[in-house]
């Protein structure tokens, strides 16, 4: 039955990708791959974190569907790897799931049907199947059925003029092939299995920070000093650069594209800079018995002070970024400034977490990983192309139009709409009406398995 269901699942792959572009036919066979971890893993989906990433796989895989971008397509492919890293163990880190997923995808067959031999250290099959003797029985025979039809073709013209009236032209061995790669796709995910030692360890390895046996009073009392007095001097250095940050913000209110675009990428390198160097000096500092010193109050509360002025900067340059992007208009790159933002104060907020309820560095590294992870899924369910275009036609003072017309087919509906209803130039109107009509073209000739939204909707 289950060799059945996978032949099924291969013919149904071939025929939703095999010289195929993405569309409808991705969201089915994000279906299709829950089906069939489904049947064979009904255990492991009661559980309610199964649930929340098939729920995140089918969403991206339907986010495709109403807008195919490339973002949409890898985010489908992250949730894809972690789904199923999640069914082959739920109590890991979500990269070891994505570890897990990713060798279930390109080895799970092999893993299940061959082992180690520890003693000889050679592969063996884990069953008793003569691969060889099969192999034996379907091409020794096909090759000398295919002799004996020459050697009759040549022996009786009625037996040849038969063989020859067999049209084979309906076969296609690519698409055979093309099958038999979904065939060994889905005999490999059916069922995932777990990367050893890592998943083990992972399990094993706690967020918890514990006392060591070298806990020593005195060294622990200069360790406190020197970070007392490390922090404290970053904490008057990042407030004079606050200081100088505001006034800059408060006394340049109206300025020119060159000079804020200067100001949002340094501070965004300043950030990065001093987000890395704050989190490896506190993770230092933190590191091991300092943590348990009774005398560490100071030091925290200089710590603390640090992670929250390090916050005040995201915001200030999340300011300066607003107004870049209230004069000038949406872009990637200033929606890729506010999605790093967000990333760096979930880290600054993990790190004083950590060091408040004395936590290790794999407890940042887990927590700092799913929620990369989160946001990945989330912006992938977002329209992009069309919330900018949307957003520097109506709410931009100033836009740069060449760069709308160039972002994907996801805003060319959209962008005939402006243009109807907006005056733009000559040179403009004419790149949007190519746009549009290259776009309809494209969804004219879309097969069933490359439909999107848009064919619905128009």
């Amino acid at each position: 039955m289950k060799k059945v269901i996978l032949f099924i699942a291969a013919v149904l792959f071939s025929t939703l990708f095999y010289e195929k572009s993405i569309g409808l036919n991705l969201c089915i066979f994000s279906v299709l791959t829950v089906i069939i971890l489904f049947i064979n893993n009904k255990n492991d989906f009661k559980t309610k974190d199964a649930i929340f990433y098939t729920a995140l796989y089918l969403g991206t895989g339907i986010a495709v569907f109403f807008h195919d971008s490339s973002l949409t397509i890898m985010a489908n492919l992250v949730a894809f790897f972690t789904l199923i890293g999640r069914l082959s163990q739920n109590k890991t880190s979500i990269y070891v799931n994505w570890l897990n997923g990713l060798y279930t995808t390109i080895a799970g067959w092999f893993h299940r049907n061959f082992a180690i031999n520890e003693t000889t250290q050679s592969v063996e099959p884990k069953t008793d199947i003569d691969y060889l003797h099969l192999a034996k029985i379907i091409i020794i025979p096909s090759i000398i059925v295919i002799i004996f039809i020459g050697l009759y073709q040549n022996g009786n013209q009625l037996f040849s003029e038969l063989i020859n009236k067999i049209d084979f032209s309906f076969f296609n061995i690519q698409w055979v092939l093309f099958a038999g790669l979904g065939y060994y796709l889905f005999s490999n995910i059916y069922q995932p299995v777990i990367v050893e030692p890592a998943t083990s360890e992972d399990i094993a390895l706690g967020n918890s920070l514990l006392k060591t046996s070298k806990f020593s009073i005195p060294k622990l009392k200069k360790e406190n000093q020197l970070g007392i007095i490390l922090i404290a001097m970053l904490n008057v250095l990042i407030v004079i650069f606050l200081i100088t940050d505001v006034t800059f913000i408060l006394t340049n209110l109206d300025i020119r594209a060159s000079v804020f675009s200067e100001q949002v990428h340094s501070g965004i390198n300043a950030l990065i800079a001093s987000i890395v160097v704050a989190i490896i000096i506190l993770l230092y500092v933190f590191r091991g018995d300092l943590n348990f010193h009774k005398e560490n109050a100071i030091v925290k509360r200089l710590a603390f002070t640090w992670i929250l002025l390090n916050i005040l900067l995201v915001l200030s340059i999340a300011v300066k970024n607003g107004q870049y992007i209230y004069y000038f208009g949406l872009t990637y790159k200033r929606i890729g400034v506010l999605i790093y933002l967000i990333l760096a104060i979930t880290g600054l907020v993990t790190t004083l977490n950590k060091i408040n309820t004395i936590k290790n560095i794999w407890y940042l590294i887990r927590l700092n990983t799913k929620v990369a992870f989160f946001v990945l899924i989330i912006s992938s369910l977002v329209n992009w192309d069309y919330q900018i275009t949307h957003y520097n036609f109506n709410y931009a003072k100033s836009m740069d139009v060449p760069y709308l017309i160039e972002l994907s087919d996801n805003n060319t509906l959209l962008l005939k709409e402006q243009l109807d209803q907006n005056e733009l130039s000559a040179e403009h109107a004419s790149r949007i009406e190519n746009k549009y009509y290259n776009y309809m073209l494209e969804l004219e000739n879309n097969s069933w398995q490359e439909w999107q939204y848009d064919n619905f909707k128009l």
